[in-house]
């Protein structure tokens, strides 16, 4: 199947930050928002933490992003640990607040990834029920999770995908994926996907590897695979922080061109609440930020 060639900055682009722990991040939070607010995003999503451990500062980074900034912001909202009437005060206190757009998630059990995952007696069992709630109250866009290379806990990639065809049946709007580094993988699950009669959008998640050791431990927990060719890239870099960078802004904006060429035009870029690695893949896809467009077609 041909696509259409788009130019390289031609695509739609969201994030998501993470609420600060402490001072310092959360002064590093405002200036990687400030300055990737330049590249004018879709969108920007906040996480919410298992059993609501991070509403507050949720409530706070989100509360901020509406109140003093432009950028169309959507919170995270888990149903782990809560029953129906406490996610229902959330979800009011969220619409209060001014959000429009809700990233429903069931979470992660409130005793840690890998253990087993036990629903609320008297809560929203999953996030198909969740996106049912959100739907029924009316008035939100509603984003959902996919996972290109399966779900940790779910029994194989059929499961996952029945599962997300409740979720958009439910009546989710869109799917943001887990972060995947293998387009031939994400393109296989896409055939499936759409072979199972789910018609909604699904963004393709891009994760920029700040560090690829880190990044190992961290995507053996949430079921996301790491290729040869990634060591292969990154051989050698431990200790030449500038190469490394300059690596892994090249290896991001690959995938963001390689999946263009293949007719994506939305992309949701996990950016661990750091600018300069996401700014770099941005540039590199010719995606410059607002202020030096400005200044280039004023010259």
């Amino acid at each position: 199947m041909t696509h259409p060639v788009r130019p390289a900055h031609d695509f739609r682009l969201s994030y998501e930050f993470f609420p600060p722990k402490s001072p310092e991040m959360e002064e590093q939070l405002w200036q990687t928002v400030d300055q990737l607010a330049l590249f004018e995003p879709e969108f920007v999503s906040v996480t919410y933490g298992a059993g609501g451990t991070t509403k507050r500062p949720t409530f706070a980074t989100v509360e901020r992003l509406i109140s003093k900034t432009n950028l169309p912001t959507a919170s995270h909202l888990t149903c782990v640990d809560a029953d129906r009437d406490e996610t229902h005060d959330v979800i009011n206190e969220l619409r209060a607040m001014g959000v429009k757009h809700i990233v429903a998630l069931r979470g992660d059990p409130s005793s840690g990834v890998g253990t087993a995952y036990v629903p609320h007696p008297h809560g929203y069992e999953n996030a198909a029920a969740l996106v049912a709630a959100l739907k029924a109250e009316g008035g939100f866009e509603i984003s959902v999770s996919a996972y290109p290379e399966k779900h940790p806990e779910s029994r194989d990639v059929n499961a996952d995908i029945e599962m997300l065809k409740r979720k958009a049946d439910a009546g989710a709007d869109r799917a943001l994926t887990q972060f995947f580094f293998d387009n031939d993988v994400f393109e296989r699950y896409m055939e499936q996907v759409r072979k199972a009669g789910i018609l909604i959008p699904v963004v393709p998640g891009i994760m920029p590897i700040q560090n690829l050791t880190q990044l190992k431990r961290f995507a053996s927990r949430c079921g996301a695979g790491i290729p040869a060719f990634l060591d292969a890239r990154f051989e050698g870099l431990d200790d030449k922080p500038e190469e490394r960078a300059k690596v892994a802004a090249e290896v991001a904006a690959e995938q963001i061109q390689d999946l263009m060429r293949r007719g994506l035009d939305e992309f949701h870029l996990y950016t661990m609440n750091r600018a300069p690695l996401v700014s770099a893949v941005l540039t590199n896809l010719g995606r410059l930020p607002k202020e030096k467009a400005q200044t280039g077609a004023a010259a």
